[in-house]
């Protein structure tokens, strides 16, 4: 599985910016998918994750009811849309897959099989 994920770019705080994380290689119906950041100096924190069809949602309590994730199966993609951003929110955000099915265990790392590269976040105060 190959991940792309775009979007990222400088904003000031309260704006809002989409996330998009294409798939290219598996059936991309078939596995969770999941976003994590990394700030500076810090380890790579889980976002939020997004069931296979779509139906089951997980975030993390400091983005939760400010942040979206969405997929599109027929298009392959995964989307995080980032409303009310913090510089706190600021880092490189990364989308990963899960190739299993089952939705458990969503924000531990070590589930996810496959990374994109990433795409960086800067939120201005």
């Amino acid at each position: 599985v190959q991940l792309q994920a775009s979007g990222g770019g400088l904003v000031q705080a309260g704006d809002s910016l989409r996330l998009s994380c294409a798939a290219s290689g598996r059936t991309f119906s078939g596995y969770v998918m999941g976003w994590f950041r990394q700030a500076p100096g810090k380890e790579r924190e889980f976002v939020a994750a997004v069931s296979w069809s779509g139906n089951r949602t997980d975030y993390s309590d400091s983005v939760k009811g400010r942040f979206t994730i969405s997929r599109d199966n027929a298009k392959n993609t995964v989307a995080l849309q980032m409303n009310s951003l913090k510089p706190k929110d600021t880092a490189v955000y990364y989308c990963a897959a899960d190739l299993n099915p089952l939705f458990r265990g969503v924000q531990l790392r070590r589930i996810y099989n496959h990374w994109g590269q990433g795409t960086q976040v800067t939120v201005s105060s």
